[in-house]
C-alpha cells in the first residue's frame, strides 16, 4: 500500500471507529485503547507505573483506564511477588481476541481504502484517454 495522504489516514481511522462502535464490541477511549494496544503489542512486563511514563500520562489516568479494561475482561493486574509496591498489567484470552477482530478491522478499512483509490486511479485513466 503507497503511503497515505493525511485525510486518507483520517478516513481510514474513521472507518475503522465507525466498525468499532457498530460492532457488539466494547466502547473505548483513546487512553484505553492506547493501553490495550500497549499491553499487547510490546513485550512485557508491563506496570502501572511503565505505562504512565511511556504513554506520558498520570498513574491515576492508567489505573481509571485499567479499571475499565479490566471489567471487560480486558486485562488485568496483580501485585508483582518480587515488588509488593509494583502492579504488573496482564494480558487476557477476551483481550486477546478483541485485539484480533480489531486488527481485522483495521486491515478491512485499509482494503476498502485501497480499492476506492484503485477504482478512482483507473476512473481518471479512463477520462484521461
Amino acid at each position: 500500500m503507497a503511503e497515505l495522504k493525511p485525510t486518507q489516514a483520517l478516513d481510514l481511522w474513521r472507518d475503522v471507529l465507525i466498525e468499532t462502535v457498530r460492532s457488539a464490541g466494547p466502547d473505548l477511549s483513546a487512553r484505553q485503547l492506547a493501553i490495550v494496544l500497549t499491553v499487547y503489542l510490546t513485550p512485557p512486563p508491563h506496570t502501572v507505573r511503565g505505562l504512565a511514563a511511556l504513554l506520558r500520562i498520570s498513574k491515576p489516568a492508567v489505573t481509571r483506564a485499567l479499571d475499565r479494561l479490566g471489567m471487560l475482561g480486558l486485562a488485568r493486574r496483580r501485585r508483582d511477588d518480587q515488588d509488593r509496591r509494583s502492579v504488573l498489567v496482564q494480558r487476557t484470552v477476551k483481550g486477546s481476541v478483541f485485539l484480533s477482530d480489531f486488527a481485522e478491522s483495521v486491515s478491512a478499512a485499509s482494503r476498502r481504502l485501497e480499492q476506492q483509490r484503485d477504482t478512482l486511479i483507473s476512473y481518471e485513466q479512463s477520462i484521461a484517454l
